[in-house]
């Protein structure tokens, strides 16, 4: 059973919003999978989400 996702609204700069849609679009993932990403990984490299936790719950990026 996936984990359950929340909906929570995310104000954001218009410069830091534009940059996340550049590495996101090189990435070939959405900008709301880009910044779980981001998000994500910075939570596991603090210490602040367990290994089996820091698992994408949905992985947008296709396969090439």
């Amino acid at each position: 059973m996936p984990a359950e996702k929340k909906a929570y609204p995310l104000r954001i700069s218009a410069t830091v919003l534009e940059a996340m849609q550049r590495w996101s679009d090189d990435e070939l993932r959405s900008v709301n999978a880009q910044i779980e990403y981001v998000l994500r990984e910075a939570l596991r490299k603090s210490g602040r989400l367990k290994a089996g936790m820091a698992k994408p719950m949905v992985d947008d990026k296709p396969d090439t």
